[in-house]
């Protein structure tokens, strides 16, 4: 049988692993996740992501295979989509309601995610018009722990001439969505491919409203679209 782990299974500590160890299994669907890359994106050393995860594992929350990885448990994957709905809905509000720019809030969502009620998340559901995604396009997931379907594809994968809709941002470094900002790219935005270099490792695209523009291929793959 599942045991707690020491002092309380909501502490914050558990919650962040939950959550990361969910956003690297969407990178890999089928792969288990390794300690390597899970300590690396927690800014801790392999032993102390692999002490944490024996602990999930004992209280049923993860499956953890010695040597190879570890992947969530259902339960532990409700776990992690609760506090993800609590991050992307108080990154909602602090950019529609207290008019901060999207490019710090996730900072601010990452500590109050963990103080904030059930009462007041659900009253900022309300307020906000029961959203279905974040100021970046992130999915936000529902009461009961269900995520919408996306069709999305990256950018660099899109057809020469084809217009497409920014649907998602995949990068929340807060440099990178100042320079999208400024560049028009953000979410709703329609665009169309003009060209690709793959010597320059490049990508041209016709912003709606603006003039060409180019981007390396690596920042075209941070950005997910959809067709209009």
């Amino acid at each position: 049988m599942p045991r707690p782990i020491e002092n309380d299974m909501a502490s914050i500590t558990v919650e962040n692993y939950l959550k990361q160890l969910y956003l690297e299994q969407q990178n890999s669907p089928e792969e288990l996740v390794q300690m390597g890359k899970l300590a690396s994106a927690m800014g801790v050393v392999p032993g102390t992501a692999t002490s944490m995860v024996k602990a999930l594992a004992d209280s049923g929350l993860v499956s953890y295979e010695p040597r190879f990885g570890a992947k969530l448990t259902r339960g532990g994957e409700q776990l992690a989509l609760h506090v993800l709905r609590r991050h992307r809905l108080v990154e909602l509000f602090l950019v529609k309601v207290l008019g901060l720019d999207w490019s710090e809030v996730h900072d601010e969502a990452e500590e109050l995610e963990h103080a904030i009620s059930e009462k007041v998340l659900e009253r900022i559901d309300k307020l906000l018009g029961h959203p279905s995604v974040d100021p970046h396009g992130d999915p936000i997931p529902s009461a009961k722990g269900k995520v919408s379907e996306e069709r999305l594809v990256r950018l660099p994968e899109v057809e020469m001439n084809e217009k497409v809709r920014i649907a998602r941002i995949v990068d929340q470094d807060a440099k990178f969505l100042q320079f999208l900002n400024r560049a028009g790219l953000k979410p709703g935005v329609s665009l169309t491919v003009n060209s690709k270099d793959e010597h320059a490792d490049s990508i041209s695209v016709k912003v709606e409203g603006r003039g060409p523009l180019t981007l390396g291929m690596g920042a075209g793959m941070k950005i997910l679209v959809e067709e209009v």
